[in-house]
């Protein structure tokens, strides 16, 4: 079998658990934290190479923390970036409230970079892409890219 490809985003999750949300000028204490990978495209990435596969992740960060947590996360699962960096923009990150005692969630994604894919950055990589096996996207990038 030849290599997979997936077209998608990374974002930081930021997950925090409490009684309830915030009020609109309200701080209130939490009663967990957590950091950790996300992105649906990345996750499967990280996934399928962890299952045996080939994986070229296509993506866009930026040069920062969250950017050093991706590729950190991608070499130890044997992930291939195919990944620009961009100093004009961030990494994407995710804020998630969880409800402590129903579990429910409610979040707010900021995209950064990952939010500017474009037809332009997938036809950079069409060689990789078209010599795939597999090519996975999950429509979390711009609309036009995923043409």
């Amino acid at each position: 079998m030849g290599h997979i490809a997936i077209l998608g985003v990374f974002v930081a999750d930021t997950a925090y658990r409490a009684d309830r949300p915030p009020r609109m000028g309200e701080t209130i204490m939490g009663k967990s934290f957590a950091l950790g990978p996300g992105g649906k495209g990345s996750n499967q990435a990280v996934a399928a190479a962890r299952a045996g596969g080939e994986v070229h992740f296509v993506s866009k960060l930026g040069r920062d923390a969250f950017a050093d947590l991706a590729f950190s996360i991608w070499k130890d699962a044997g992930v291939k970036a195919a990944v620009s960096q961009h100093d004009d923009s961030y990494t994407g990150a995710a804020y998630i409230f969880i409800e402590d005692s129903t579990g429910n969630n409610a979040i707010i994604i900021c995209p950064g970079v990952a939010g500017t894919i474009s037809e332009a950055d997938v036809e950079a990589r069409v060689d990789l892409i078209g010599g795939a096996s597999v090519f996975i996207t999950q429509l979390e990038q711009p609309m036009p890219a995923a043409h």
